[in-house]
């Protein structure tokens, strides 16, 4: 890291002006003004050889590239490690495929009251492969169910029930499913 290297006189004089037109918040000091880093301008510029840049090695290069990308939100490690895995076994299934956006709207909030009536762990969510789609679309092109269904469970009256949301595994659809982690029921 190097060291800043100051405002340049032009630079500071610009931050003076600036500055003076502030008022601070109540209880604050005013903004300190700057000084130039280099007082004056040496008549003759120098030659600098630029600085080497830095080689890094190659052990650390391999090691950053293993690192694991950050946990999602929302699970522990031992819930991503079997999804991964392809372990996790689905409480409660629902298929939406068929249906128009109106009508799997409709499924899809019965099913998940259903769900949580019967106090399901895992829901596995069958939509499609998501497609782009127009946010206006009214179902006139594939996968406009898929393209809205993130959006139908944020804003439905089960999004404080749902944990995460997950790309299901390849053997329970893989890009065409989702997992919905249903929070457990809390007991009055």
């Amino acid at each position: 890291m190097s060291v800043p290297r100051g405002l340049s006189a032009e630079e500071a004089e610009a931050w003076t002006r600036l500055a003076s037109t502030v008022t601070p918040l109540p209880g604050r000091k005013p903004p300190k003004l700057a000084k130039p880093a280099h007082a004056e301008q040496p008549a003759e510029p120098k030659l600098v050889r630029p600085a080497a840049k830095p080689v890094m090695p190659a052990a650390k290069a391999h090691v950053a590239a293993r690192t694991p990308p950050p946990p999602q939100p929302g699970l522990d490690s031992h819930w991503d490690r079997k999804f991964k895995a392809g372990t996790i076994q689905p409480d409660y299934t629902l298929d939406l495929h068929g249906y128009t956006l109106d009508t799997a709207y409709d499924r899809l909030m019965h099913g998940l009251d259903q769900a949580r009536a019967m106090e399901a762990r895992v829901v596995l969510l069958i939509a499609g492969r998501p497609r782009p789609v127009d946010p206006a679309d009214r179902a006139e092109r594939r996968g406009a169910i898929r393209a809205k269904l993130l959006d139908w469970l944020a804003s439905s009256r089960h999004s404080q029930a749902i944990s995460a949301v997950r790309k299901a595994h390849i053997r329970h659809g893989g890009e065409g499913a989702l997992y919905l982690v249903l929070k457990r029921a809390r007991l009055a």
